[in-house]
C-alpha cells in the first residue's frame, strides 16, 4: 500500500495529534506542514506573517505541501491549506483528504486550553470563539469540497486514528 493521507482541518482539530498516532498506527512517516514550514525558514509562522504577509505564508505552505508528499505519509496540514484550490486538487489527486470537522465552540476551547500564539498567529485580531466561527464560516465549503472523508474530531484521537485504520483495513481508504 502505497499512499498518502492528507488531514485538513480548523485549527484545534486534532490534526497532528491524530496524524502522529495514525503514522504510528500504519508505520508510517507523519510530517505536519506548519512544522516543516518553520523548520525550513527558520522562523514562527507568526513570524513570517508578520515579516512577509499571509500572501507569502500561504506560498510557502503550497510548496511545502508538495515537498513533503511521498509514499506512506500522514501528512497534517494547516489549517488554511484549502483556501488554494490548487492545493485542494493537489490532495485530491495525490492520497486519502481526511476532514477532522468540529464546531467553532469545541475548536475554541481546544484553542484556550492549549494557546500556541507563536505559532498561531489570529487570523482577524478578534476573540478565539469569534474567529472560529468567522473561519468556520468561511472555510466549513472547502473542507468539505477536498474530503474523501469527514469525521468528528470531537471523538477521541484514539477512536479517529481506529476508525481511519480500519477503513484503510477494510479497503474504503485504498
Amino acid at each position: 500500500m502505497n499512499q498518502i493521507l492528507f488531514i485538513v482541518g480548523a485549527r484545534g482539530a486534532g490534526k497532528t495529534t491524530v496524524g502522529k498516532l495514525l503514522a504510528n498506527e500504519l508505520s508510517y512517516t507523519f510530517i505536519d506542514t506548519d512544522h516543516h514550514i518553520q523548520q525550513t525558514s527558520n522562523m514562527t509562522i507568526a513570524d513570517i506573517v508578520s515579516q512577509q504577509g499571509w500572501q507569502q505564508f500561504r506560498q510557502l505552505e503550497s510548496q511545502a505541501l508538495q515537498q513533503v508528499s511521498q509514499s506512506n505519509r500522514v501528512i497534517s496540514t494547516g489549517g488554511g491549506i484549502i483556501l488554494s484550490a490548487e492545493n485542494r486538487q493537489y490532495m485530491r489527486q495525490n492520497g486519502t483528504v481526511i476532514y477532522l470537522q468540529a464546531s467553532a465552540s469545541i475548536l475554541a476551547e481546544r484553542l484556550m486550553q492549549q494557546p500556541e500564539n507563536t505559532q498561531r498567529p489570529s487570523l482577524t485580531g478578534k476573540s478565539i470563539v469569534e474567529e472560529m466561527e468567522e473561519v468556520l464560516a468561511a472555510r466549513e465549503n472547502l473542507y468539505c469540497e477536498c474530503a474523501n472523508h469527514i469525521i468528528n474530531a470531537q471523538l477521541s484521537p484514539e477512536k479517529i486514528t481506529a476508525y481511519v485504520k480500519e477503513m484503510i483495513l477494510s479497503g474504503i481508504i485504498s
